[in-house]
C-alpha cells in the first residue's frame, strides 16, 4: 500500500465552501475503492470569478496559482 500527500486545487462553481468540498473529495465512492482519501488541511483564498480569470487558462493557471497561495 502507498500513502500520497496531494495538494489540489479546487475552483467551487457551487460554493460548496471548504468543508463542502472536502466531505465531496472524503465521501466520494471511487471505483473498487481503489483510494480512500482524507483531507488533512484545506487553504481558501477569495477571489472574483469570470471566463477570462487567469486560473481558468492553461497558460496562466501556474502563475496565478503561485500568486493566490505563494
Amino acid at each position: 500500500m502507498q500513502v500520497h500527500k496531494i495538494e489540489i486545487l479546487v475552483i467551487d462553481f457551487d460554493e460548496c465552501g471548504a468543508e463542502g468540498v472536502k466531505e465531496v473529495i472524503e465521501n466520494t465512492r471511487y471505483p473498487n475503492r481503489c483510494i480512500n482519501p482524507e483531507v488533512k488541511k484545506i487553504t481558501t483564498v477569495e477571489t472574483k470569478w469570470s471566463d477570462e480569470h487567469p486560473l481558468n487558462h492553461l497558460e496562466t493557471a501556474d502563475a496565478a496559482y503561485r500568486i493566490m497561495f505563494g
